[in-house]
């Protein structure tokens, strides 16, 4: 997937170790997710509604182990 006007960022709470992923909010409200240390490589591109679910998942503990 070529994205090449996407502006990809970091969470501010991304640790210094490398281990992040990048989020870039695309037209029509879809967003795409790739490996900040990979930034050639794979993409996943959700919904607005995937992501919606993905980010309410993560703030009620759903993904926690």
């Amino acid at each position: 997937m070529d994205l090449p006007d996407a502006k990809w960022f970091k969470s501010t709470r991304s640790g210094a170790n490398g281990n992040c992923v990048e989020v870039a909010f695309l037209a029509g409200g879809e967003v795409a997710v790739r490996d900040s240390k990979d930034p050639d490589g794979p993409k996943l591109r959700f919904t607005a509604a995937e992501w919606a679910a993905f980010v309410g998942g993560a703030k009620d503990g759903e993904f926690d182990s």
